[in-house]
């Protein structure tokens, strides 16, 4: 379950051993692919998008987003059978990050990706306590929980083979996301989640 993760043994992995241990379990893929994303702010220095975002220019975050269209859902359709899921949680007001995050991940929704949103107020009602840890999870054969300095800096993961735990925080992830709302869905009914320069006249 999602509350044991903390305890649970692992290895520690820097940001470039998390990067190189990923992929192989990633190309053996099978049946599902889960993310789940607690964290309301992060910083990604490497994307040029995120830097617009960061200078306080959201009409050139949003048109370098818009110009990368192909390379974002790239690996959506280069992807094996396996399922892509990934809840994103988001609290109220939406912060800047989020705004941006949601629009730049549309694109990989209208390509295939499950994503659903759930607010994190809603949590206590289905039995979750927060802070819930961020997780990736393939199959049930490794859980890395990603870990991040508090700016929102990415200072590597925690790897976790612990069967039985891997498979109870995937149907922990199945509950959230069974709770959750379709991306596009969300963000045309909330137009508040949307980066400022769409968010009167977005279309998806």
């Amino acid at each position: 379950m999602l509350r044991n993760v903390a305890a649970a043994k692992s290895q520690l992995l820097t940001p470039d051993e998390y990067f190189s241990d990923f992929w192989p379990y990633f190309s053996g893929l099978e049946r599902v692919f889960w993310k789940l994303e607690t964290h309301q702010s992060y910083r990604e220095p490497e994307e040029p998008s995120w830097q617009a975002l960061d200078a306080g220019d959201w009409g050139e975050a949003i048109r370098l987003i818009d110009e990368r269209r192909q390379e974002i859902q790239r690996p959506l359709r280069e992807a094996g059978e396996f399922a892509m899921r990934r809840v994103r949680l988001v609290e109220r007001p939406f912060s800047r990050y989020v705004q941006w995050e949601l629009y730049y991940i549309r694109l990989r929704a209208l390509a295939g990706e499950q994503i659903r949103v759930l607010e994190a107020d809603r949590l206590p009602a289905l039995g979750f306590s927060r802070p819930l840890p961020e997780l990736v999870v393939l199959d049930s054969t490794v859980m890395y929980e990603v870990l991040y300095s508090e700016d929102g800096t990415l200072t590597g993961a925690r790897k976790i083979l612990d069967r039985s735990l891997i498979e109870s925080c995937g149907d922990d992830m199945e509950k959230l996301f069974g709770q959750g709302v379709e991306l596009i869905p969300y963000m045309t009914a909330e137009r508040d989640v949307l980066p400022p320069p769409v968010r009167h006249s977005a279309t998806f």
